[in-house]
């Protein structure tokens, strides 16, 4: 009987052990959770991959994000989206009012720089000139809230795959996709996800982040 008592301590040892191994010790147990919680720990630099911006025309995704030495706090959406999208466009939109309202109160080395990127993972349909309307219909105001795509649709899967995006088709023509909030440094590094409901905590986190930039210590480790 004492046997069989320390073979289920033992297998049940074997099980705890696994399961913290697989949860990342207990600290995440969905596959959302854990891609945030790697994403804290590790930062993601972007893929070298070319998008395609109205008004800018071809830029590396890199470039785009390093401009004006700005955190950029960046989407995944479709246009054709009747879902979670216009949450996140809506999001988006609060963010827009808020980025815009700060800067308009700071000046000189005060400003640090905020912006946001909308990337569409359906370029098939999404190509600029349906980018440029979606654009205009949000008021999107280009020196603040960019939309792209990716230029070669062979380089999309690696893009999601690198910023932990899962899109699925729905079988309906549309799509269901994770959707958040994801923060990118001056450097093009995915440094943190948030809820896309937590936009004050994304925009708070990104302009810490923006001013650390501004005092020459660098993203968020440095």
């Amino acid at each position: 009987m004492l046997r069989t008592a320390l073979a289920s301590a033992a297998v049940a040892l074997v099980a705890l052990a696994s399961a913290a191994w697989l949860t990342h010790d207990f600290r995440t147990w969905t596959q959302e959770a854990a891609r945030r919680y790697e994403v804290a720990q590790a930062p993601v630099p972007a893929p070298a991959v070319e998008m395609l911006v109205p008004g800018v025309g071809q830029r590396a995704l890199v470039d785009l994000l390093a401009a004006d030495g700005a955190v950029t706090l960046v989407d995944f959406v479709y246009t054709d989206c009747r879902s979670v999208c216009a949450a996140l466009g809506t999001a988006f939109q609060q963010l827009q009012a808020r980025i815009r309202a700060g800067e308009a109160e700071a000046t000189g080395a005060a400003r640090a720089p905020v912006r946001l990127l909308s990337i569409s993972f359906d370029p098939a349909r999404d190509d600029v000139a349906t980018l440029a309307r979606y654009a205009s219909a949000l008021n999107a105001r280009a020196d603040t809230w960019r939309f792209a795509t990716v230029a070669d649709a062979r380089r999309l899967e690696p893009l999601l795959r690198r910023f932990r995006v899962v899109v699925i088709p729905d079988g309906l023509g549309g799509f269901e996709h994770n959707a958040a909030l994801l923060v990118v440094d001056q450097r093009g590094r995915l440094v943190r996800i948030f809820d896309y409901d937590r936009i004050d905590d994304a925009l708070g986190f990104a302009r810490a982040i923006a001013e650390r930039g501004a005092d020459g210590r660098g993203g968020v480790d440095g």
